[in-house]
């Protein structure tokens, strides 16, 4: 399942996005109410408007729950263990360039 992103476009409609993953609107419209990842602006209406990222998101949601035959709560699980690879990554980085510092202070000393 891929949908095609537009350079020139911020917003998708919930009938887009259905639409491109041939699904309900009301399935867009549970998907949003059970993953935090997703967070669609609403307009005037209370339209729900998608941008890039809650598509690439819900990409991964379609990917995971559909093709993959996830549960909600094991996309979920899933989802969250990925952004904590990446926080993980992150402190990583940040404590090797507390020690990259500390032995260039080492060896200027020297």
């Amino acid at each position: 399942m891929h949908i095609e992103l537009s350079k020139d476009k911020r917003y998708y409609s919930i009938g887009e996005v259905a639409k491109a993953f041939n699904v309900n609107a009301s399935l867009i419209r549970f998907w949003d109410s059970e993953f935090d990842i997703l967070k669609p602006k609403k307009n005037a209406k209370g339209n729900r408007m998608f941008t890039p990222e809650d598509v690439t998101n819900l990409q991964l949601i379609y990917h995971l729950v559909k093709e993959r035959g996830f549960t909600l709560e094991g996309a979920k699980t899933h989802l969250k263990e990925g952004q904590k690879k990446t926080l993980d990554k992150f402190e990583i980085i940040r404590k090797l360039e507390t020690i990259k510092t500390q032995l260039t202070e080492i060896k200027n000393e020297l």
